[in-house]
């Protein structure tokens, strides 16, 4: 396991330190680039994000990312904001952007659905801390996960449940809290923050 090729997508908007860590503590010495060779050549993607669509979206873009993951044939992972993009498009905008409240902003176009604020009633947002996710126990990346483990959100934003939706979570209303198609892989929360759970998770996705 500690000879697979893994690389963190340096996206330019994350907390790569932590992820790394958590691939560390399971065996697996990761690399942090947005190189098209490293890219390229990995056993495994991992795509992380925080902040806002806009932003992100930018920065993949800018670093020439975009076609390099549509184009990825090895297994990839998003953690939060990083699942997110993998979606057709985003409804989250930021002051000072071009994008105006109530547009959508492109997205990777890989897993179907949009991403949307939350409805979540009398409820804070954003939705912050631990939650339960729900899923029939079947798909191999939840494998010795039950349904009804908990893992550590942060987000206002979250992708409907579309029929890529592999397991959801309920916070004022379902949402997707992850998400597959073909050989991308979503997880809204974050699970280098998500204790033994996460680590469970993260160990399933190396051994796909």
């Amino acid at each position: 396991m500690s000879k697979q090729n893994l690389v963190i997508i340096d996206t330019g908007c994350a907390n790569l330190a932590s992820v790394r860590m958590a691939f560390e503590r399971l065996g697996v010495t990761p690399r942090v680039s947005c190189d098209a060779a490293d890219i390229e050549q990995a056993d495994k993607l991992i795509l992380p994000g925080v902040g806002t669509a806009v932003a992100a979206m930018r920065n993949l873009n800018e670093r020439g990312l975009v076609p390099l993951i549509r184009a990825a044939k090895q297994p990839l992972l998003g953690f939060c904001l990083g699942m997110q993009m993998l979606a057709e498009a985003s409804e989250e905008t930021m002051a000072g952007d071009e994008g105006r409240n109530g547009a959508l902003i492109e997205g990777l176009g890989i897993v179907p659905g949009k991403i949307r604020l939350m409805e979540v009633g009398n409820l804070r947002l954003p939705h912050m801390g631990w939650n339960q996710i729900e899923h029939d126990e079947t798909h191999p990346l939840l494998r010795g996960i039950p349904s009804g483990s908990y893992f550590y959100f942060v987000h206002s934003y979250a992708l409907e449940v579309t029929d890529a939706t592999l397991a959801t979570c309920d916070y004022g209303s379902p949402f997707t809290a992850i998400a597959a198609r073909d050989n991308f892989f979503g997880a809204q929360f974050h699970p280098e923050r998500s204790g033994a759970a996460g680590a469970r998770l993260l160990q399933n996705f190396l051994d796909l």
